[in-house]
């Protein structure tokens, strides 16, 4: 089956991102931009040292840890804010393998242009139990639409999920889109982030397959 891109695009207006004329086709023969990217603008992928715990920088990343089997857990209209828990996994408590990924589909990627306000203040997280849960069951990579796993206004809660993922060598992947043309229970999911020399995170093209 064909790939589906889970990634948002960079452009003008994202949080993060400026874009300018390098050169011109007109002037110089050819047409280039300036980048100027935060490194977790849009959809991106975390390192454990954005969050001070050992571990790989981005450009260290195991290739074998960007890819495989992610299950899919449906939560779309779930509330503003809400704490998401192991209750929510409902048939995923048992059925989720060690080593299997997991993409959490909220729906909540759609206010990122609409609501950016409401995208990045009310979002929907992870919770402290579920977090420890994902460790335990040796989760490869957390996949989210949400520009964060946790509340980024909250500096004591987002310190510690990240550090909880990041302890038990979860990949924590956020700002993921397009999640409505996924209509399966498990995808082949590819993550590539971009090879930053100690990076603490980087934007990342991000491909699910359903299979």
């Amino acid at each position: 089956m064909d790939w589906i891109d889970l990634t948002q695009i960079i452009g003008p207006g994202m949080p993060g991102v400026a874009l300018s004329e390098a050169k011109n086709l007109e002037r110089d023969g050819w047409n280039a931009v300036n980048l100027e990217i935060y490194s977790h603008a849009g959809t991106h992928m975390d390192a454990p040292i954005h969050f001070g715990v050992e571990g790989p920088t981005i450009d260290q990343m195991p290739l074998e840890s960007l890819f495989g089997v992610a299950k899919v857990l449906d939560l779309t209209g779930i509330a503003p804010s809400a704490r998401i828990t192991i209750a929510d996994l409902g048939h995923l408590e048992e059925h989720l393998n060690s080593g299997d990924s997991l993409v959490i589909k909220t729906g909540w990627s759609k206010f990122s242009r609409s609501d950016p306000g409401k995208y990045r203040n009310q979002l929907p997280r992870i919770s402290e139990e579920l977090a420890n849960w994902l460790v335990e069951k040796k989760v490869k990579i957390l996949a989210v639409e949400p520009p964060s796993v946790a509340n980024v206004n909250d500096l004591q809660e987002v310190t510690l999920i990240h550090r909880i993922l990041f302890s038990g060598q979860v990949i924590i992947v956020e700002g993921i889109c397009n999640l409505d043309e996924i209509q399966v229970d498990a995808v082949e999911l590819m993550v590539m982030p971009l090879k930053i020399a100690g990076g603490d995170g980087a934007p990342a093209r991000v491909l699910a397959r359903p299979i």
